[in-house]
């Protein structure tokens, strides 16, 4: 079984994705990168993500010739294969054996990446959130990402949940009327949990963005 790096995760579907749709050049939407982050939040394996992407195109390709006119341009198109795919693994009884992944940032490149989140932080004023940045033993919690990731997603939590509570009852509003408009046509293609979740996805990354603020996450390194 190939070895995925998790911390590639995005790249990982991306790159799975253009290939499976047999294109030289395809780049993921801000909606398809809300969809991936929402699976990643979600703690969706990347190897179900992959699975759904092959068995979606597999089930596309079936069709007769008249029916494949347009090609697949959404991650969108392969989210209920990717829920079933997800489900199949929970159902398996064996278990696979975790196997040691060379660390994928360097000690220097996540020691960086967390004094640049520290340091816009406490620009914007966020002194609590900066100084708990500061006190991570990077050296330390180098040997162990996950963990790292752990508490990084954690503090993001914290700072998305402080940008919502201090965004204005009208900013909300028309943040979340754009984003309906921008989901409209993906609504007949996933459930309703898969919409609220990407739409959860969508706003707050739209609430970073507006304050200019950096992911947390290694992910994003």
């Amino acid at each position: 079984m190939a070895e995925w790096n998790y911390f590639n995760y995005f790249t990982e579907v991306e790159e799975h994705f253009r290939k499976a749709r047999g294109t030289g050049l395809f780049l993921m939407s801000p909606i398809d990168w809300a969809l991936v982050e929402s699976w990643k939040n979600g703690g969706i394996p990347l190897e179900a993500v992959l699975r759904g992407i092959d068995a979606s195109f597999e089930k596309w390709r079936a069709r007769p010739p008249r029916a494949r006119t347009q090609l697949v341009n959404s991650l969108a198109f392969c989210a209920q294969a990717v829920a079933a795919e997800t489900q199949a693994m929970a159902d398996r009884t064996t278990a696979q054996p975790k196997k040691e992944a060379k660390p994928p940032f360097s000690l220097e490149e996540v020691a960086a990446f967390l004094q640049r989140n520290s340091a816009a932080l406490r620009e914007r004023g966020l002194e609590e959130l900066a100084q708990s940045i500061d006190k991570l033993d990077v050296a330390e919690l180098y040997g162990d990402l996950e963990q790292l990731e752990q508490r990084l997603t954690a503090m993001e939590e914290k700072l998305i949940a402080t940008l919502r509570a201090s965004a204005s009852e009208d900013e909300l509003f028309e943040m979340r009327r754009t984003l309906d408009a921008q989901l409209k046509p993906y609504r007949g293609k996933m459930t309703a949990d898969q919409i609220s979740r990407l739409e959860r996805q969508m706003l707050d990354r739209k609430l970073l963005e507006s304050s200019k603020l950096p992911r947390l996450s290694l992910f994003y390194l």
